[in-house]
């Protein structure tokens, strides 16, 4: 007699339809903030006093560069980034180009995404970066206050990013894929 064998525990994949679905029902409202990183939901902690000044700062800077230039793009504050199927993130600021519609940005809208790492540090060079470069963003840059440094991440590719090249905080950070566009980081950490 042949028995059927019982199924392998197989690993369920969460959909950016399924993860809004829950953020929708509240599920996920007793978390500082939630993402949809390759299937998975991502809590992170509550955003503190260094990172809130990091971030606030190289906003202020970089809406100033993209007027200053006058480029036709905007810069924003967590704002989800939709690359579907799997895969939600909400960068701490996302330079793009101006999007229609009440929902996540388009991925085909996204010029640079930024990370502020405070306590993320491996997590935002490592599982993000990877995230990045696959969907094929043109830059990430990642200000990373526990090194005072800031990575910056060009030419996205399947294998990674191409070009990875760092600083320490003090050196202006210059986008690669917008000439022009440069910011100081003197007093990010």
């Amino acid at each position: 007699m042949n028995a059927l064998a019982p199924p392998s525990p197989a690993r369920l994949w969460l959909r950016i339809e399924d993860f809004l679905l829950l953020e929708e029902a509240g599920v996920l409202a007793g978390y500082a903030k939630a993402e949809l990183i390759d299937g998975e939901i991502i809590t992170l902690n509550a955003q503190h006093l260094p990172h809130a000044k990091a971030q606030s700062r190289l906003l202020v800077r970089l809406c100033l560069e993209v007027e200053r230039l006058e480029l036709p793009l905007l810069a924003l504050v967590e704002c989800s980034i939709a690359m579907p199927p799997h895969d939600m993130p909400e960068p701490d600021i996302v330079i793009a180009h101006d999007a229609a519609g009440s929902g996540a940005l388009a991925l085909s809208s996204v010029v640079i995404a930024i990370e502020i790492a405070a306590s993320t540090r491996a997590f935002d060079l490592g599982r993000k970066a990877e995230l990045y470069a696959r969907h094929r963003v043109p830059e990430y840059w990642v200000v990373d206050l526990e090194t005072r440094q800031w990575v910056r991440h060009a030419d996205p590719g399947i294998q990674g990013y191409g070009v990875r090249d760092s600083a320490a905080l003090g050196a202006p950070l210059a986008a690669l894929s917008l000439p022009g566009l440069a910011v100081a980081t003197d007093d990010l950490a």
